[in-house]
């Protein structure tokens, strides 16, 4: 696993994660670490992951103790981004984000004072690419058998900030 810092890795981690609808955010709870699935926002990741939620969450308490978070995506590819959580209440980036399903999953309106935003600043993201499943099982089966998987490509760490 290497460790880089490029412009081209930003776009990598955004073709990676651009069809990917549900996200897992973990918080860090007086408990320890607390994961739950989030509606990806559909807009290019440019550094930034923002996600939607209300005030009265526990994941709001836990970001306004400890802005750490982790937010881990598995599909066709699997990545997992680490980065510091800042909470945005501007109800006009609430509109330009909102869509029907919110109304559903939200259970209230775009312009409910009790939405706000969580803005991930991404700091490292971790991948697996999978797109190639004969790579894939072969990087699975070496690291099954204890060989050294460090000389491929499947998995990298980039440096995002």
């Amino acid at each position: 696993m290497s460790m880089t810092k490029h412009p081209e890795d930003i776009q990598k981690v955004a073709k990676l994660i651009k069809d990917i609808d549900t996200a897992m955010l973990t918080t860090i709870s007086e408990n320890g670490l607390v994961s739950r699935p989030m509606k990806t926002q559909e807009l290019e990741f440019d550094g930034d992951l923002w996600f939607l939620t209300k005030k009265d969450t526990s994941k709001f308490h836990e970001i306004l103790h400890n802005k750490q978070v982790n937010v881990a995506y598995a599909d066709k590819s699997y990545v997992s981004v680490r980065g510091n959580a800042e909470l945005i209440d501007s109800p006009e980036k609430i509109k330009e984000f909102w869509n029907k399903a919110y109304e559903e999953i939200l259970d209230c309106s775009y312009d409910d004072p009790s939405l706000v935003l969580i803005k991930v600043h991404a700091e490292t993201a971790e991948y697996w690419d999978s797109g190639n499943k004969f790579k894939m099982m072969t990087y699975m089966l070496r690291r099954a058998v204890g060989q050294d998987v460090k000389a491929s490509d499947m998995n990298e760490e980039v440096n995002l900030k």
